[in-house]
């Protein structure tokens, strides 16, 4: 398909004249419907910055590092010039910049830096390092720990709660729903290119469908600068939390964390790596690294076993969702969630099914040309599902653009399927298997039904031309 290209160029000069270069490529679909209002296109952005690797107790500057974001939702339909320069500035140098900061004598200065990495990250290092899932995480561990990060953690265990409360919020919409206050389709909130797409250009009536639950980086934050901060006796500003994720939409979503118990303005996450820009700091980065398991939340001594959610390249919320709905609304067992591709590999559908009654219609919608014809069924009045997993990447997380790409910013397939295999062989556990969780309710929450849980784990959609409530950024 042939598709015309505006190039746009913006330039960005902080302090010591480090140059931040975002160079956006909007492409235009033509095969965009009518009832589609400026839709979100998939800009070429790249980012320029340099960065550096421990040396004789100083970090010193190394060559510049070309990251290119080129399959990304946010354009300039879904994201202000300020925020594209915010995004320009969520790299390395900040990072870095703890991390030199951490060195010097005054510790009143001092900042505990911790790291959650994404699970679909994990896959890409084993598959370029050609290490086992464990021995990767073992290695990016004991990598970022001898550059001076104190903490690493896995997300997996936010991406329980976001789930947990997906599964219940489609309970309850199901039981709610009707054609006066329709309340289904509900669609899924756990990528933010696709909410920030919703919110920013879609608005009414997509936003009323979005899941409430949180993202798990969203929750992810709150856990680590409100619940472990506390644990440590620190000051949620005391703590720098990096996510390493496999898409650049993280960076966006980062702008907008707040953490509701933690002190007024503290962010959850206060930079994003892509798997990309922290594999390109391991390349070229000449430490001492020893391998070392990565760290809970709670202290425990004890190395747990990496696990993932049962979804193909994503969390699954769609399979987990289902299996929970089939059981709490019609009493169904359901073992293994049969998926039947429709108009192309990335739209899938699962039904359950009772005497040739169809009780039950999911789909999963990868990419946007997948999403496009959601959105205009559903504003057609002409959707026959009551949940759709909604993915901006086509192929889901796992083919995240800040991962698996080839010099010229093209999806290294051959590196992909071997991470698909991977993936796919990490051991399966279910949310509600998990006794972290259930604990965490209770400690954290004050139970799985308190208004804490509302708090922490539930937020609320804008729609377009409304102002963002981030607390954090000032135009």
């Amino acid at each position: 398909m042939t598709k015309r290209m505006h190039q746009s160029m913006y330039q960005v000069q902080p302090r010591r004249m480090e140059r931040y270069i975002i160079a956006s490529k909007k492409k235009n679909n033509q095969k965009i419907k009518k009832g589609l209002k400026n839709p979100c296109q998939k800009p070429n952005m790249q980012v320029s910055w340099r960065h550096t690797i421990f040396k004789k107790g100083e970090f010193h500057k190394l060559a510049d590092a070309k990251i290119f974001l080129s399959d990304c939702l946010a354009c300039d339909s879904c994201v202000s010039a300020e925020e594209g320069i915010q995004v320009s500035q969520q790299n390395a140098k900040d990072f870095f910049q703890v991390l030199n900061l951490n060195k010097k004598c005054d510790t009143s200065k001092h900042k505990v830096l911790a790291v959650s990495v994404c699970p679909q990250s994990l896959p890409y290092f084993a598959a370029k390092f050609s290490l086992s899932v464990t021995d990767a995480s073992r290695r990016l561990c004991g990598f970022l720990k001898s550059l001076g990060v104190h903490y690493v953690f896995d997300t997996t265990i936010a991406a329980d709660f976001s789930i947990l409360e997906s599964q219940k919020e489609f309970v309850r919409r199901f039981r709610q729903h009707n054609e006066e206050e329709p309340t289904l389709p509900m669609l899924t909130s756990a990528c933010p290119g696709w909410v920030r797409y919703a919110e920013r250009v879609l608005g009414h009536p997509v936003t009323p469908h979005l899941c409430t639950a949180k993202s798990p980086q969203q929750i992810m934050g709150s856990l680590v600068k409100d619940y472990f901060a506390r644990r440590q006796n620190l000051s949620p500003d005391k703590i720098f939390h990096v996510i390493v994720a496999p898409c650049y939409d993280k960076k966006l979503e980062a702008l907008q964390e707040d953490v509701p118990t933690a002190s007024r303005g503290s962010r959850g996450t206060d930079c994003v790596l892509t798997s990309g820009e922290i594999a390109q700091m391991m390349e070229q980065s000449d430490v001492s690294v020893r391998d070392a398991a990565l760290d809970t939340l709670f202290g425990d001594v004890k190395e747990e076993e990496l696990r993932r959610h049962d979804g193909a390249g994503s969390d699954g919320y769609l399979a987990h969702i289902f299996r929970h709905a089939a059981k709490e609304l019609f009493n169904e067992d359901v073992g293994e969630v049969t998926y039947r591709a429709l108009r192309n590999k990335d739209f899938q559908e699962v039904t359950l099914e009772k005497s040739g009654e169809v009780l039950l219609r999911f789909a999963a919608a990868y990419g946007f040309r997948n999403i496009q014809n959601v959105v205009l069924k559903l504003k057609k009045g002409k959707f026959p599902y009551h949940f759709v997993e909604v993915l901006a990447c086509a192929g889901g997380c796992l083919n995240g653009r800040g991962q698996a790409q080839t010099a010229d910013g093209r999806t290294d397939k051959a590196l992909l399927q071997k991470m698909k295999g991977i993936y796919a062989d990490i051991p399966v556990q279910l949310p509600e298997a998990s006794t972290h969780v259930q604990e965490l309710y209770q400690e954290w929450l004050d139970g799985t039904d308190s208004p804490r849980v509302q708090e922490a784990l539930h937020t609320a959609y804008q729609g377009p031309g409304q102002p963002t409530d981030s607390r954090d950024i000032k135009w």
